[in-house]
C-alpha cells in the first residue's frame, strides 16, 4: 500500500520524536480492516518509536485506531485510513504525539491548555479534499495539548451511514459534543474565535498571562501576498516587525493551479504558501500565526494597541493591514441555511460528494470557469451561471470550458433562489434578464464562485471603507489614519491579483519605513 519512498520518509522524521507511540485498533469486522492493519504494520515497521498494539479497544470501529503516547491515550482517533491528502495529518500526529515541536504559538498553546471543558471533535472528512488535513490537524495539536480534549477523524468514504445520519454533503464537517460545529474550510484562528463565541468562559485565562512583545515598529495584520511582502520589506530594513496571521498565504492556500505568477509559469497555492513561509523565516519576523486581531486602537502617544483573541495586547509604532478578502456569498434565498448541505464554496473539497450528479457554477470569471472544468470530471453536468452578458473569465479558460461536453454556460442570468428538500438541495432559480423569464433548473449542489469580500470588518470605525467594503488609500498606501497602511485585496487599489498584491504589499513596507523614518 505504501511505497518505499514514504516509509523512508517516516523512518527519516522518526528521529525527531523523544518517545515512542502505538497504534490502538478497534475491533470486530469490517471490509477494510485487513487493509488497516497491513498500513498501521508497514508505518510501525519503519522504526522501534512506532508500534502496533496487541490491544484492541472495543469503544472504536473495526476500521479505526486510536494513538498512545507514554501509555496515555492522546484523544486522536482515525475512522478510516488516512491516505490522500490525510497521510500528512497521521504523520503529523505521530511526530507531535512521540514529542516532536508543535507549530503553534504560545499563546494558542497557553489558551489551549487553558480549557476546562470536555470537548469532544469529530471531522468528517474526504481523502481528496485539501481543506480538511489544516482542520484535522489544529484539533490533534488541541487534543495533545489538553487532556479534556478529544478528536476524531472519520473518512466519510468508509463511514457512508454516519454521512447519510447526519446528513453531510460539505467536508470539513466538524461536530462538538455531537452537534454541527462548523462547516468547510476553516483554521486554527477561526475554530478558536468560534469556541470562544460558544463558551464565553473557555479558559482559566492562562493565554493572557503569557509574556507580552515590547514596543514593534511596524505590525502587519495578514500573511497573504501583500502582507508577507510587507513584512520581508520593513524587516529587510532593519524595523522590528510582527506579522499576525491566521496562516501563511491566506486566500491563496485555497488556490489550486497558479499559471500567471510572473517568472514561475506553473505553480500551487501550497507551493506558493510555502515558499511565502520559507522567506519570511530568513529574517528576524515575529510571527504570531494562528491567532486572530481582535482589535486595533490609537494610544495618545501616536501607537497602536493591538489586542488578539489569546489576550495578549502590545503597542506597535505602525500597522499594515492586508487581510485579503473572503469567498462573496449571492444572499439569495435558500443559500445560508443550506450551506453544507449543496450550497457549497469549494469545489475540490465538495465535489466528490456530488459524483454523477448534476451541479451548477454562479459565476463566470477565472474562478467560476475553474471550478466547472474541475467539477466536470467528477459530477454528471455542470451549468455556469453568469449574471453579464460575457464571460469574465481568460479566454484560455473558456476554450477548456467549451471543450467539455458536459458544461452548459447561461449567461445575461440573474440567480434569484435555490431550492431543498429534505436537507438537500433539488434546484436553483434564476431569471433571464432579457427577457424577465423564471426558471428552475433542477441540481443537487450550487457552487458559488462569484468574487470576494473584503476583510474590513475590523477597522470599519477605524479607517475611512467604501461601499464595496475595501479601505479608501492613496498612491502610498495611505490611509485615512497616520502610521496605518493597507494593501492588497482589502485595499482600493484595483485588479485583484497575486502579482499585484505582492507589489502593494512592497510598497506598503517602504511607506511605513519612510513614515518611521521622519517621527
Amino acid at each position: 500500500m505504501l511505497d518505499q519512498s514514504l516509509l523512508d520518509a517516516i523512518k527519516s522524521y522518526s528521529e525527531r520524536m523523544t518517545h515512542g507511540v502505538e497504534f490502538v485498533v478497534g475491533t470486530g469486522e469490517h471490509a477494510k480492516r485487513a487493509e488497516l492493519l497491513d498500513f498501521l504494520r508497514q508505518i510501525a515497521a519503519t522504526t522501534d518509536k512506532i508500534s502496533l498494539s496487541d490491544e484492541h479497544d472495543s469503544a472504536l470501529s473495526a476500521v479505526s485506531f486510536k494513538i498512545r503516547a507514554q501509555g496515555h491515550d492522546t484523544g486522536i482517533v482515525f475512522s478510516g485510513i488516512p491516505g490522500g491528502h490525510e497521510f500528512t495529518s497521521l504523520i503529523l500526529a505521530i511526530l507531535q504525539a512521540g514529542g516532536s515541536e508543535l507549530k503553534l504559538d504560545a499563546s494558542v498553546q497557553n489558551l489551549i491548555r487553558g480549557i476546562q471543558k470536555p470537548l469532544q471533535f469529530q471531522t468528517f472528512v474526504s481523502l481528496s479534499c485539501h481543506n480538511c488535513p489544516e482542520v484535522v490537524q489544529s484539533l490533534n495539536q488541541f487534543a495533545l495539548l489538553n487532556d479534556n480534549i478529544s478528536h476524531e477523524m472519520i473518512d466519510g468514504g468508509v463511514f457512508q451511514d454516519l454521512i447519510a445520519k447526519y446528513n453531510i454533503q460539505g467536508v470539513p464537517a466538524v461536530f462538538l459534543n455531537g452537534e454541527p460545529f462548523a462547516n468547510g474550510k476553516i483554521d486554527t484562528a477561526k475554530l478558536i474565535d468560534k469556541l470562544q463565541d460558544k463558551f464565553p468562559d473557555l479558559t482559566d485565562g492562562a493565554a493572557a498571562s503569557a509574556s507580552q512583545l515590547a514596543l514593534q515598529d511596524v505590525t502587519v495584520i495578514g500573511a497573504g501576498p501583500a502582507g508577507t511582502a510587507a513584512a520581508i520589506y520593513t524587516a529587510r530594513k532593519g524595523l522590528s516587525v510582527t506579522l499576525i496571521a491566521d496562516r501563511i498565504g491566506g486566500q491563496v492556500k485555497d488556490t489550486q493551479d497558479i499559471e500567471n505568477l510572473i517568472s514561475i509559469p506553473l505553480t500551487t497555492g501550497n507551493e506558493l504558501a510555502a515558499n511565502f513561509a520559507k522567506h519570511i523565516d530568513e529574517y528576524p519576523i515575529t510571527t504570531k500565526q494562528a491567532v486572530s486581531v481582535k482589535s486595533v486602537t490609537a494610544n495618545a502617544d501616536d501607537t497602536y494597541q493591538i489586542t488578539l483573541n489569546t489576550g495578549e495586547t502590545f503597542a506597535t509604532r505602525s500597522v499594515i493591514v492586508a487581510t485579503g478578502a473572503k469567498w462573496r456569498k449571492l444572499g439569495i434565498k435558500g443559500e445560508e441555511e443550506n450551506i453544507g448541505n449543496g450550497v457549497a464554496y469549494c469545489p475540490h473539497c465538495d465535489g466528490p460528494f456530488f459524483k454523477g450528479k448534476d451541479v451548477a457554477v454562479v459565476g463566470g470569471g477565472n474562478s467560476g470557469i475553474e471550478a466547472a472544468i474541475d467539477l466536470a470530471g467528477i459530477v454528471k453536468h455542470v451549468t455556469v451561471l453568469e449574471f453579464a452578458d460575457s464571460l469574465r473569465a481568460d479566454q484560455v479558460l473558456v476554450n477548456k470550458a467549451q471543450e467539455r461536453d458536459n458544461i452548459d454556460i447561461l449567461t445575461g442570468v440573474a440567480s434569484q433562489e435555490i431550492q431543498a428538500q429534505d436537507g438537500k438541495v433539488t434546484a436553483l432559480v434564476y431569471n433571464e434578464r432579457a427577457t424577465g423569464e423564471q426558471k428552475t433548473l433542477p441540481l443537487s449542489a450550487v457552487f458559488v464562485q462569484i468574487g470576494l469580500v473584503p476583510n474590513s470588518e475590523l477597522f470599519k470605525d477605524l479607517l475611512d471603507i467604501n461601499a464595496r467594503g475595501e479601505i479608501e488609500i492613496d498612491e502610498a498606501c495611505r490611509t485615512n489614519r497616520k502610521g496605518i497602511f493597507a494593501c492588497g485585496d482589502v485595499s482600493t487599489v484595483p485588479f485583484k491579483q497575486i502579482n499585484i498584491a505582492m507589489g502593494e504589499g512592497a510598497k506598503a513596507g517602504l511607506a511605513a519605513f519612510e513614515y518611521l523614518m521622519l517621527q
